[in-house]
């Protein structure tokens, strides 16, 4: 009869390590069960979940094993494992998986701590955690520090809304933010993302620029307040601003367009996505002169938006076609990944205001990015202690691969 045993290894890495172990295991005709490898500053955490197809094989190996441990200098834990204990372990596979990211200028132990307890609190097992940004120096800190890990949990939730608020008060307290989402099929299978333009894209409010050009801006801000209020639907309101812009020169909007700043992050993300093969949308109750600039100046592949009617030269105070309101977005949203021959869980969301919660909600992936206190309470996933490139380690992109990407693009684009 076969024995089970499960094999720890660890120490200071070395080459060939694993092929002097496994190659100890392979003279007995040893079948790998399982197995996992962690390096951290030069040392190795290997585990070998195995089965000895002959038990009296056991002893042998024990010391060949041993042996071999103490020549590299390394500690060897070797302990049967009983047949009931691995059935169970075998019939727990095909739990709910989840991932867990978290990301912000640094990941502290407290932060952490406080996460896991959180898991622990709802049953929850860690399987791994992975680290997803690169090395960090001490003596030479980064201009624009990222820190961020990824836990991969299986298990059901004992309360799911619970969960996910305690995560947002952490998030809140010590400035980290803390993702959640179902590991499945489609998370690595991402297809489409789609973006909000104003303060997601761009770090303003297109309307209120135009404002300060018009010099109107507090009459649009008044409004702007009463919708939020909820004294007005969005549409109504949206109609009130943009007659208030009246007599703007068309000229002017071309300007308006250059010289907004892009949001920290906005170029790097949108290249790296275009690199993977993505197709990327611009849904925005904005405006269609900005969203056309960011079309060209970004490479993206859909862009909708409001237009701004002009006559003779100048803003009319009224809006060409169908406003882009909230739900205009997620129909939107439907309609490309239907062109593109996809199901909504492989797209992606980005947006900050209240009008991208329909499309956030809908999507396969919805992040809230510095957004209004309703919409990180509704969103699963949130982005605020990074610029937006955030959105790059929340789809497990480790920074390796991101800037090898890039490097990719850059050679594509001017080799």
């Amino acid at each position: 009869m076969s024995d089970v045993v499960l094999i720890n290894i660890t120490g200071r890495d070395r080459k060939g390590l694993d092929a002097k172990f496994t190659g100890i295991l392979a003279e007995y005709h040893v079948n790998i069960l399982d197995i996992g490898q962690a390096v951290i500053h030069n040392h190795i955490s290997l585990g070998i979940l195995a089965e000895i197809p002959k038990a009296e094989d056991f002893s042998s190996i024990f010391k060949d094993m041993l042996f071999e441990g103490h020549k590299m200098e390394l500690r060897v834990d070797i302990k049967p494992v009983e047949s009931d204990n691995y059935e169970k372990w075998v019939h727990a596979q095909g739990k709910e998986r989840r991932i867990i990211t978290l990301l912000g200028t640094r990941v502290t132990a407290r932060q952490i701590s406080a996460v896991a307890a959180i898991i622990a609190q709802n049953h929850l097992n860690i399987d791994y955690i992975t680290r997803m940004t690169g090395r960090i120096s001490i003596i030479k800190p980064q201009d624009n520090p990222r820190a961020s890990i990824q836990l991969s949990v299986s298990g059901t939730p004992v309360d799911l809304h619970d969960m996910r608020k305690r995560f947002m008060e952490i998030s809140q307290q010590s400035g980290i933010d803390i993702s959640f989402h179902v590991d499945n099929i489609y998370r690595k299978n991402m297809k489409l993302v789609v973006f909000d333009m104003d303060s997601t894209l761009i770090q303003t409010e297109i309307i209120v620029e135009l404002a300060k050009l018009a010099n109107v801006e507090e009459q649009v801000a008044k409004i702007t307040e009463s919708a939020m209020r909820g004294e007005i639907d969005f549409k109504e309101s949206f109609q009130q601003r943009v007659a208030l812009l009246k007599g703007i020169k068309e000229e002017h909007l071309a300007n308006i367009s250059t010289s907004i700043p892009l949001t920290e992050g906005a170029d790097l993300v949108t290249k790296t996505l275009k690199g993977l093969g993505y197709k990327l949308g611009i849904l925005s109750g904005g405006f269609t002169f900005m969203g056309e600039y960011l079309k060209e100046k970004l490479s993206f592949d859909y862009m909708y938006a409001n237009e701004l009617d002009i006559k003779n030269g100048v803003v009319t105070g009224k809006v060409k076609g169908e406003i882009v309101d909230g739900e205009k977005k997620a129909i939107l949203l439907r309609q490309i990944a239907q062109r593109e021959q996809i199901v909504l869980e492989q797209t992606i969301a980005v947006g900050d205001g209240a009008n991208d919660l329909p499309m956030i909600s809908i999507a396969g992936l919805g992040v809230a990015f510095n957004a209004k206190p309703i919409v990180r309470e509704r969103a699963s996933n949130a982005l605020s202690s990074v610029g937006l490139d955030g959105l790059l380690y929340l789809i497990g992109l480790h920074e390796r691969e991101i800037k090898q990407e890039v490097l990719q693009a850059s050679q594509y684009s001017y080799g």
